[in-house]
């Protein structure tokens, strides 16, 4: 294929660079930036329109000048190189190894942006992922091919929990292979770090992919990362049986790139300054998640993102529920608690929970047990509340027996450890044991064959 180079820059608008006179150019497609003095850089066409053409430059655009650049259309989209090799291995936000290593081999290359799924070929999501954290697992189950967010907020431990979902994320049939692919976007150089260091310390680098974008890098790669790692994921889900766990933080950092793209081109901007097609766009990105009929792998989703000034009203966490099943809501009250993981249960869901527990998944009593303690916990909390305006003496005492229910299950079931990989059965147990606080009469939720078997005996 001939490539046509072009000295036609008209204009630098921030990240972005305006050609003019140019033809047979496609969107999406690469470009290398080449100045004067030899320097290099990669950009991606935005918009065509005529004979003009947008480019985005990945490493910015300080320093450049439009009579120093020479633009070359290289005829194809950003893809990456995948490979059963990538697994325990680092990546920057374009897919470059930056952990020491020799160069991926590559098996093929794929477009980032990934092939439409047909919807009548999905697979309904239906099997539960352990995840070893009793909030998860018990009362917000994830199921595979799901997608369920993490809502949190600045100062607020969600690295340390998407670190620890990664380290113990299982399917509970054995013999079938799982892998994490984890991204991050707009992190600190000391949360790298600490999950390169997490990774390789626990030895869960050698079922996982790394691709780090920190940052001090340039916004526009930002907006690579997902869409890189959603490759890899399906090239490991579909073409190698797989299951993958894709985790991706912060979602936040990636939609403020995109409000600078979308304000460097001058477009009409929505709420709070995003750009109208901020839903599309999201969906994009979630919405490859999921199973294919006939196809043993599949795709699990965890996006991270922290809600500014922890409103969940938020344009990005309001869109990101629309399209995802459901979220799991980190806390500040209870973080100030001094309670890990600090989950707000009560807020959180996950839709299709349903889905993936009972008989021959996790345990015939997992639904019964659940209900009674969302119940029993919401009782304590309303209970606690009218404390606080008419003082204990208004209580009951069956609601003072919820009032101790209520701080002992943020105190046993809530809080574990970092490093504390309860199984389901765990979980459960821990669950009948707290409803053991309770009269026997008060478990209405539960059937009583299940009372039978799993009530706590008295004395």
């Amino acid at each position: 294929m001939i490539t046509k180079e072009y000295r036609t820059v008209k204009q630098i608008i921030g990240p972005l660079i305006l050609l003019e006179d140019v033809e047979g150019i496609t969107y999406g497609e690469l470009t290398d930036i080449k100045l004067t003095n030899g320097v290099a850089r990669r950009g991606r066409v935005l918009e065509v329109n005529g004979d003009k053409a947008l480019v985005q430059v990945f490493e910015g655009t300080s320093g450049l000048s439009p009579q120093d650049i020479k633009v070359k259309f290289l005829g194809k989209g950003l893809e990456l190189g995948v490979s059963q090799d990538m697994l325990g291995r680092v990546f920057d936000g374009f897919g470059r190894p930056i952990d020491g290593g020799a160069p991926i081999i590559p098996e093929k290359w794929l477009n980032v942006n990934g092939n439409p799924m047909n919807p009548y070929a999905r697979d309904y999501p239906n099997e539960f992922i352990q995840t070893g954290i009793s909030t998860i697992d018990a009362l917000n189950t994830l199921v595979r091919g799901q997608k369920l967010p993490l809502f949190s907020g600045s100062g607020l431990p969600h690295s340390r929990l998407a670190a620890q979902i990664a380290r113990q994320a299982t399917v509970l049939k054995t013999g079938e292979k799982f892998a994490v692919i984890f991204a991050a976007m707009g992190i600190t150089f000391e949360e790298s770090e600490f999950f390169v260091a997490d990774f390789q310390r626990t030895g869960a680098i050698e079922r996982a992919v790394l691709f780090m974008n920190l940052a001090d890098d340039p916004a526009i790669e930002r907006i690579a990362v997902p869409r890189l790692a959603l490759t890899a994921a399906e090239f490991l889900a579909y073409e190698k049986a797989m299951h993958v766990l894709v985790i991706l933080t912060d979602l936040t950092n990636y939609c403020e790139a995109l409000r600078e793209i979308s304000a460097a081109r001058k477009e009409v901007p929505g709420r709070r300054g995003y750009p109208g097609y901020l839903y599309t766009d999201l969906s994009t990105i979630y919405e490859r998640a999921g199973r294919i009929k006939g196809k043993t792998g599949s795709i699990t989703q965890i996006p991270v993102l922290t809600m500014p000034e922890d409103d969940k009203t938020h344009p990005i966490p309001d869109l990101t529920g629309y399209i995802t099943e459901g979220q799991v809501i980190i806390s500040r009250p209870i973080h100030a608690q001094g309670i890990y993981p600090p989950v707000d249960v009560l807020p959180s869901l996950s839709r299709l929970k349903d889905k993936g527990i009972g008989k021959g998944k996790t345990r015939d009593d997992h639904a019964n047990v659940m209900n009674q303690l969302y119940s029993a916990y919401a009782r304590g909390k309303n209970a606690k509340e009218l404390a606080v305006v008419l003082g204990e003496s208004a209580l009951s005492e069956t609601d003072i027996l919820y009032v101790k229910f209520s701080d002992a299950f943020e105190d046993r079931f809530v809080r574990q450890g970092e490093h504390e990989n309860r199984t389901i059965e765990e979980s459960l147990a821990l669950g009948w044991e707290l409803l053991g606080m309770l009269p026997r009469s008060e478990l209405k939720r539960i059937r009583d064959e299940y009372i039978d078997q799993y009530y706590p005996k008295k004395g």
